[in-house]
């Protein structure tokens, strides 16, 4: 399957790095087989500069990436970001296309501007929690949750539930076993609810 990530400058960096390493560690480690091709797409495929100055070159732009089986959309400061109405369309016509959509922290914001999420249990960082009742006010958010799985769409809360809703992703989509393996693998106390 391919997991295109899709990140933009002031993205935090756990939000993309973390779930990169579930799915990299989860095709390691599987035996006899590689379930996950995963890859980071920017808007232009040029170097984006993430939190605190890191820099990372996407794999991809929008104009040339490999089709998309599990999008998931980071988050950040998105405040430039969900305002894009390139991004915000291209959000929309690749979820539509995806098997499934997921969204690591403030992700969730760029996906319900997408019209990705509209009526479902969401949620996202703490500390945004109000503003995305009040910005989409259609949404059922979540708090005190580490991630929300809506079938085809699953929100995380903030940075580091992003691994934890990889995993659950990696059990979704193969195995507990897997999942259990790319955890210990990974040296990472998952929390699988």
């Amino acid at each position: 399957m391919n997991i295109g990530i899709y990140l933009y400058h002031n993205a935090e960096v756990l939000d993309f790095s973390g779930p990169f390493e579930v799915f990299s560690t989860a095709s390691r480690v599987c035996q006899n087989d590689e379930p996950f091709n995963v890859f980071l797409i920017g808007e232009s495929g040029e170097t984006i500069i993430a939190r605190a100055g890191y820099k990372v070159v996407p794999d991809y732009g929008f104009d040339n990436h490999p089709n998309i089986d599990v999008l998931v959309v980071v988050g950040g400061d998105h405040t430039e970001e969900i305002n894009k109405v390139h991004v915000i369309d291209w959000i929309h016509q690749q979820a539509k296309k995806a098997s499934l959509v997921a969204s690591v922290c403030t992700g969730a914001f760029l996906l319900a501007k997408a019209e990705v999420l509209q009526s479902q249990r969401v949620t996202t960082h703490w500390e945004d929690i109000a503003d995305l009742k009040a910005m989409f006010t259609t949404l059922d958010v979540i708090e005190n949750v580490r991630w929300v799985d809506a079938g085809d769409i699953i929100t995380s809360a903030g940075i580091s539930a992003g691994i934890d809703m990889s995993l659950h992703i990696v059990s979704k989509l193969h195995s507990l076993d897997l999942a259990e393996k790319t955890a210990r693998q990974m040296d990472f106390d998952w929390t699988k609810s």
